[in-house]
Parts: C-alpha cells; sequence; structure tokens
C-alpha cells in the first residue's frame, strides 16, 4: 500500500499525568471545569494508529507541545506528525483525532486539526479536508469509514 511505514520508529509514552489535587478539583460538578493541553492530550494519546498496533503518542504523531488551547474564546489547535510526508493514513488520523475530541469535549469548543506544518506532501489539502464541518459529515456517513474511526478508537492502546 503507497505511503505504508512498515517500521516506524516508537518512542517512550510520557509519565505526566494530572495531580489528585487536579483530579479533585476536576470532579466538582459545580466548579468551572478550565481545558489545558494535558487534558486534550490525555484525549487523543491512546488513539491507535490505523497501520499499527501501537498509540498515536507512541508513534510521536500526536504530543503535548503541538496542542494548544484558548479556554476562555473556546479554541483548540491540535496539530498531528504523520510518521512519514506522504502518509496515505494522515486524513484518517486527523478525523480519529477529531471525532475523539467531538464526542469528549464540550460544544463550546471550536477544534482546528491539522498537519505540522512542513511534515507531509499533501498538507494544504489534507488540512482542508480536516476542517471541513460538510467534508467530515459526509466522512462519517461512510459506514465502512466510521467503523475504523471507531476501531482506532476502541482499540486505544494504553
Amino acid at each position: 500500500m503507497a505511503g505504508l511505514n512498515a517500521s516506524p520508529e516508537l518512542h517512550a509514552i510520557s509519565s505526566e499525568v494530572r495531580s489528585a489535587e487536579e483530579l479533585t478539583q476536576e470532579a466538582d460538578a459545580h466548579a468551572y471545569d478550565e481545558f489545558d493541553a494535558l487534558e486534550i492530550f490525555d484525549l487523543i494519546r491512546g488513539i491507535k494508529d490505523p497501520e499499527h498496533p501501537h498509540s498515536l503518542e507512541q508513534l510521536r504523531v500526536a504530543q503535548r507541545s503541538l496542542i494548544s488551547i484558548n479556554d476562555e474564546s473556546g479554541r483548540i489547535q491540535v496539530l498531528f506528525t504523520p510518521t512519514i510526508p506522504h502518509c496515505s493514513m494522515a486524513t484518517l488520523i486527523g478525523l480519529c483525532i477529531r471525532v475523539k475530541l467531538l464526542r469528549s469535549l464540550p460544544a463550546r469548543f471550536k477544534v482546528d486539526i491539522k498537519i505540522t506544518p512542513g511534515k507531509h506532501e499533501q498538507e494544504s489539502a489534507i488540512n482542508k479536508q480536516l476542517n471541513d464541518k460538510e467534508r467530515v459529515a459526509a466522512a462519517l456517513e461512510n459506514d465502512n469509514l466510521l467503523r475504523v474511526v471507531n476501531q482506532c478508537l476502541e482499540g486505544e492502546v494504553a
């Protein structure tokens, strides 16, 4: 298959987690729950890569440093880095990230999913697809594609 990275480089999983105090504060149903990059990263780090039995974090496709969030304005930007510049799965990976965040975040957030600049040959076209609501909705109406997305999300790697 074109774009297949037969032996991707694997990286250590980050040990960064929320403190007990932070978790207690988030458990308070009456407190305002401010989101940060670590919380967004926690949502996507375990998504299974469509080609490999590894997480997006293990492949360094998803990295906390590539997530920016402005909780006050409700804007989130997630950059992701395909393992190779001609990765045929880049659109699918971006779609998985988008679906995971759509299912997990409050509707007040506007999420932009983009390829890290300069990391894919079709970066502009893929970014346009991933951030077009109508194209995303049409993609999710495709039962086969939705099944693959769900497998990546359900098969999350711990």
